[in-house]
């Protein structure tokens, strides 16, 4: 049994959707979060530009002593968590393997994903997908827009509403009824988006999948904290004027410090 802090990334406030999920399902882990606003957005940088930040970011959490790194980031999973692997010993956990693994377990045949550019652009979803599931349609669609406008505190504005219901006609017109939000952002627009298709539809979240995912690894592997929980940490890289409010409708709490490193 592990005492020891779960550190958790992204490239800004969107993985605090992920970092809920995780606190709901294993509320004795104490947790330690990451959000690199110095560098947001991940989704229009290059391929190396998203490794340095991925590897600092792993370098930082390192330093706190946590056991384990969950890349809260759909770009920076899709473009970095192998290299991150090969180059550090502790155990790193991307969005992509849990949903996936999600998907399969459901028997799932046909699937729409929505991600960043750059995560649409490495079409890691769709290989990973296909590898894992025989005959699988994958449906992409790339959402640039949607992060910085949910970063900025401005999801359910009426842009946010105008430019979901832009990203969604594809889906809409196809009946698409299972989608993966394959950004940390995006369940933050989960309700714009089913009242915009107008019809049944399942939205996968990562940080569900996620969450389940980490606490079955965490028993078989026998890392479950199981002494008295200690406190959970939130740091950004630099200050973030909308966090507060981000931060207090999606961990749904009124007291949440913003540390900047």
């Amino acid at each position: 049994m592990d005492s020891r802090a779960i550190g958790i990334f992204d490239s800004g406030v969107g993985g605090l959707t992920v970092f809920s999920e995780i606190k709901n399902r294993l509320p004795n882990e104490n947790l330690i979060y990451l959000g690199d606003t110095k560098h947001f957005p991940y989704g229009n940088k290059t391929k190396k530009e998203i490794i340095a930040y991925s590897i600092k970011n792993t370098e930082y959490l390192i330093k706190k002593g946590v056991k384990i790194i969950v890349v809260a980031c759909g770009t920076a999973t899709s473009q970095a968590i192998e290299i991150l692997r090969n180059r550090f010993s502790l155990p790193i956990i991307g969005i992509i393997e849990p949903t996936i693994q999600y998907v399969k377990k459901k028997k799932i045949n046909k699937i729409g994903v929505i991600a960043t550019e750059g995560t649409i652009r490495s079409n890691a979803w769709e290989i990973e997908l296909k590898k894992e599931i025989n005959n699988i349609q994958v449906i992409n669609k790339a959402c640039p827009m949607l992060a910085t406008i949910a970063e900025e505190g401005r999801a359910k504005s009426n842009e946010g509403r105008l430019t979901i219901k832009q990203y969604m006609r594809e889906f809409k017109s196809k009946k698409i009824d299972k989608i993966i939000l394959g950004c940390t952002h995006y369940p933050i627009y989960k309700e714009l988006i089913m009242q915009e298709l107008g019809y049944p539809v399942q939205l996968i979240d990562t940080g569900c999948t996620v969450a389940e995912y980490l606490a079955d690894y965490l028993n078989k592997q026998k890392l479950l904290n199981m002494e008295n929980k200690r406190q959970d940490i939130i740091y950004l890289t630099k200050p973030e004027e909308q966090f507060k409010s981000i931060a207090k409708n999606i961990l749904k709490c009124d007291e949440i410090l913003q540390n900047i490193i």
